[in-house]
């Protein structure tokens, strides 16, 4: 794995041992990053963070901040890893389940521009709801949320709307904004 652009770009990354762990391939990866545009000076939130693969391509090209959920002890310890290597500051690790950190996010009143959004894949629908619930909350009002799932489903979360959704190989990238009135 490697970041695809910006200042750290072709920098390899580490990613925990196992298969608890799917990280988002260089491809998906790139393809989000074409379909969400510039993140310059963004605030990235980053929920079940992995390796950080979509948070720190995130600060490579741009964002200020991001902060990395997840619970997982040798996948954050990836992260700190990645962070190191690619000596990128404006990063923070919760060990903590998303649903939680998302609740205490919206309890502090934080509000992010970019949330990543990558459970393991057969956990979504069991999600769906709470996500549903707190990610209004703490996305910016000209904000986006990306989800990945797997390619044959197709999230929703209201009331958030779906702005574009796109299949690369067995990954699908879903991305929702605000309600935009007409």
């Amino acid at each position: 794995m490697r970041i695809i652009a910006g200042s750290k770009k072709g920098a390899r990354i580490f990613a925990p041992k196992g298969h608890d762990t799917r990280p988002t391939s260089d491809r998906a990866r790139e393809a989000a990053f074409n379909l969400i545009g510039p993140v310059d000076d963004a605030t990235v939130l980053d929920l079940f963070a992995g390796s950080g693969a979509m948070g720190l391509e995130a600060l490579s090209r741009g964002a200020t901040t991001a902060v990395f959920v997840e619970t997982d002890r040798d996948a954050r310890h990836a992260i700190d890893r990645n962070l190191d290597k690619l000596r990128l500051s404006g990063a923070r690790v919760i060990p903590m389940d998303a649903l939680r950190a998302l609740a205490a996010e919206t309890a502090a009143g934080r509000r992010y521009d970019l949330v990543l959004v990558d459970p393991p894949y057969e956990m979504f629908s069991s999600l769906q709801n709470g996500l549903s619930r707190y990610l209004p909350a703490v996305l910016a009002d000209d904000g986006l949320v990306v989800v990945e799932t797997g390619a044959r489903e197709e999230p929703e979360l209201p009331p958030l709307s779906k702005r574009t959704s796109r299949r690369y190989g067995r990954a699908r990238i879903t991305l929702f904004q605000h309600n935009v009135e007409q």
